[in-house]
């Protein structure tokens, strides 16, 4: 028995591991692996590269999966306001928590963080089983259920796979599931700043013809940046000496926004593009997050949707094993798919269309993008509306991610 499982989640990451805690209080047994091993240590005063800007109801989630008081333990921070304008035009919109009655908009928290307080909560899930360093090898999907190779050779048996093993996922090329996407052209460049005042609890966003520039704050003095440009520019901005970054950041980010930046820590960049499994499910299989579905990082919505899946998984998993269901047959995963391929595919399209709407210099788009900024900006309602759908306040969310549920 030691090694047969109901599910195996392949990929501890966030939405991973969110997966695993989020039923590891049933009697499902799971086996969550990766091929790495969780960074829980690291020097305080140093801040990590990758960021996430978390939802009110990715929140929820976390606290009802017993890994939020975890993060708070460790470092989130609060931001109450956030500034979009657009360099090219005098379009510009203001988002308040107070708008909408709320404590705050969100949470920017480093994904080490994240992962770190989910693992922590997984050790205390005694049917939970936690294999790090170890990586699949072969995968066998038979009527009954699937056999896991590992390259310890561990075999490992289950009713169900998941694949949450990010946007290259090995679980989906070993289930035959196509997808369909494109690069953006562009990269990410992300680093550390320090500030010369407080940047006012406020995220800032300005688009640049070349692509959005965001500051998110991570404490006081402290903000994260992702600054989306075309390669070649992110290339040279990457080799640039600090001060002369630090200048040309300045002046990117303009006179409106959270003031003079002092200081820089390690840069790094990635590759943006647009990527979307035509299938979630397979008979026994099951793919969630990165792993089914990438976008563009300009609001910060990609982990989002990832612990939206995990949520709705969940429960789909639950209520069939409730109901003494085979929770690997494809009839019982179809709900899932069902549940979160629209809404994903919604919020990857209006993504897509925001960074081709933006990242131009065509001036009628400019002239129409600005009156939508202002317009949207001067209708309460409307506004209202942008809000409760970027802090993830609909109705129709998984029971997980629903407040009071």
């Amino acid at each position: 028995m030691k090694n047969e499982y109901d599910v195996i989640i392949v990929g501890a990451g966030m939405v991973g591991g969110a997966l695993a805690a989020a039923i590891g209080n049933s009697r499902l047994r799971i086996c969550l692996l990766d091929a790495g091993k969780p960074d829980v240590t690291w020097p305080y005063d140093e801040y990590e590269l990758r960021v996430s800007a978390i939802t009110k109801a990715s929140q929820t989630l976390l606290n009802k999966i017993g890994a939020w008081d975890r993060i708070v333990e460790r470092r989130c921070f609060p931001y109450q306001k956030m500034h979009v304008w657009d360099a090219t035009g005098s379009g510009e919109i203001h988002f308040d928590c107070a708008d909408v009655g709320e404590a705050c908009l969100g949470h920017i928290i480093e994904n080490r963080v994240i992962q770190g307080a989910i693992i922590d909560q997984l050790h205390t899930l005694p049917q939970v089983d936690l294999r790090f360093g170890v990586r699949p090898q072969s995968l066998n999907i038979n009527i009954d259920g699937v056999t896991l190779e590992l390259n310890d050779d561990t075999q490992l048996s289950a009713k169900l796979i998941v694949g949450a093993d990010g946007a290259r996922s090995w679980i989906r090329d070993c289930s035959d599931i196509d997808t369909i996407g494109w690069s953006y052209q562009q990269n990410g460049l992300v680093t550390t700043v320090t500030l010369e005042e407080t940047h006012q609890e406020t995220a800032w966003q300005r688009f640049l013809p070349t692509g959005p520039l965001a500051f998110l704050p991570l404490d006081e003095k402290h903000c994260s940046i992702v600054w989306s440009t075309t390669q070649d520019e992110s290339v040279r901005l990457c080799g640039l000496d600090e001060q002369t970054f630090i200048d040309e950041l300045n002046t990117a980010i303009g006179e409106q926004g959270p003031g003079k930046v002092v200081a820089i820590g390690k840069r790094a960049a990635f590759p943006l593009s647009l990527q979307h499994a035509r299938d979630y499910v397979r008979d026994r299989v099951v793919l969630v997050g990165d792993a089914a579905h990438t976008i563009h990082p300009l609001a910060g919505q990609g982990v989002n949707l990832g612990f939206l899946d995990a949520a709705l998984l969940a429960e789909v998993l639950m209520d069939a094993a409730n109901a003494h269901k085979d929770i690997g047959q494809l009839s019982v995963l179809r709900r899932y798919e069902r549940g979160r391929k629209a809404d994903n595919v919604m919020m990857m399209s209006a993504m897509d269309g925001f960074k081709r709407l933006f990242s131009n210099e065509i001036k009628p788009l400019s002239v129409l993008r600005n009156m939508g900024l202002n317009l949207a900006n001067s209708v309460p309602p409307l506004k209202q509306l942008f809000i409760q759908q970027a802090m993830g306040m609909r109705r129709d969310l998984p029971k997980l991610v629903r407040s009071g549920h």
